[in-house]
């Protein structure tokens, strides 16, 4: 039976999409990856757009909030945001509980240009933490 990991945020819209994405592509085949928000915000348009950049589309993903897996047992819950962390719910689970605050690429202000690479150098950082995360999990 597969594992199941969970990445959990505030919103569900950036950076737990993101994390989604990577952890399905180096986890195929040897987990269930879900991710969820506190909230949902909807699926950030410019994380679409920076992950499709490196060869991934997430452009089918939807915004979920956690209370929609309640009833599923997870191996792992990632939290990616200190908000997230703070608030995550307590789940009746004996899942791994990771976190790493990654910043917040919504929150990017400048030109076009300067937001979007934003959004790439986050996207960088949470996939070199998906990498090591899968190699060192699921090795």
């Amino acid at each position: 039976m597969n594992k199941k990991v969970l990445v959990l945020c505030t919103g569900n819209s950036c950076r737990s999409q993101i994390a989604h994405g990577y952890l399905n592509k180096f986890l195929a085949g040897k987990a269930e990856v879900y991710s969820a928000g506190i909230e949902t915000h909807g699926v950030n348009p410019n994380a679409i757009v920076t992950m499709f950049e490196d060869g991934i589309d997430i452009s089918h993903h939807t915004s979920n909030n956690i209370t929609e897996y309640t009833g599923i047992q997870f191996d792992y819950v990632i939290t990616v945001c200190d908000h997230a962390n703070e608030r995550c719910p307590v789940f009746p689970t004996s899942a791994i509980k990771l976190h790493h605050n990654f910043p917040d690429p919504a929150k990017a202000t400048g030109t076009k240009e300067e937001i979007k690479s934003e959004f790439a150098r986050v996207r960088n950082l949470i996939k070199q933490y998906c990498q090591q995360f899968s190699s060192s999990h699921f090795s």
